[in-house]
């Protein structure tokens, strides 16, 4: 079995990948493009592995966030770490993607919070999230939920805790409109997930021998999908 870990993230607007040996990142690229995971993902991919000299049979394994997140985006993600995990004979692992946007936020500000709470735009004023300790263990269930003032007042009265992700500036709108101002032991970071963000997870289950089930793993969309109404042609 190879040392190294390819990294894929795609659960959000940003998409990136990265490659580890074990918990060590050696590199990672990330784009910030909107909805065009489909034709920049795998050119990615093939890019960190060519210019770090790895090859796929020196994977230990293809690691993917797995969600919650955008339904097109963890699609691509997932089928892409799917094929790539197949051809060359290794195994997959999918990650959170709350848990991710925790790690990557902590490596952002690198301090210590008592609890982390990420969160995923799901339009108007609803996420998906889920929370975190200051570990990024997680202590509560991932769920969908309707943000407004009163939430997670408890947490931000044990502090301090960290909101981070694309959905957590629209909860320090309404902090601020409660309070007047951000809470002192509530700090809000827009924090995209990133696949550096993956390899703690990533290189456990590796030493740890857990693996998802090629055939059959799906992303954690945790919301059916409704597609929009189709526009009438003119």
């Amino acid at each position: 079995m190879g040392k190294f870990i390819l990294l894929i993230e795609s659960a959000t607007e940003t998409c990136s990948a990265a490659l580890s040996d074990g918990n060590l990142l050696i590199a990672q690229k990330v784009y910030h493009i909107g909805r065009s995971h489909d034709t920049v993902l795998a050119p990615l991919t093939e890019e960190i592995l060519k210019e770090n000299g790895v090859s796929p049979k020196d994977l230990a394994a293809v690691a993917v966030s797995e969600g919650p997140g955008s339904y097109m985006g963890l699609r691509i993600g997932v089928s892409l770490a799917k094929g790539i995990a197949y051809a060359a004979k290794t195994n997959l692992i999918g990650i959170s993607t709350l848990a991710v946007i925790a790690r990557c936020a902590l490596e952002t500000l690198g301090k210590d919070f008592r609890h982390i709470v990420p969160m995923i735009d799901a339009g108007r004023m609803e996420v998906y999230t889920a929370v975190f300790d200051g570990g990024c263990r997680q202590e509560e269930k991932t769920e969908a939920r309707i943000l407004d003032a009163g939430s997670f007042r408890n947490l931000i009265e044990e502090g301090p805790v960290l909101f981070a992700g694309n959905g957590a500036p629209k909860f320090g709108r309404l902090l601020e409109e409660a309070y007047g101002r951000i809470p002192e032991n509530a700090t809000v970071l827009d924090q995209a997930p990133l696949a550096s963000g993956l390899r703690t997870d990533a290189s456990k289950a590796v030493e740890e021998g857990r693996f998802a089930d090629l055939a059959y793993f799906q992303p954690f969309y945790l919301k059916d999908f409704i597609p929009g109404k189709q526009k009438k042609l003119l």
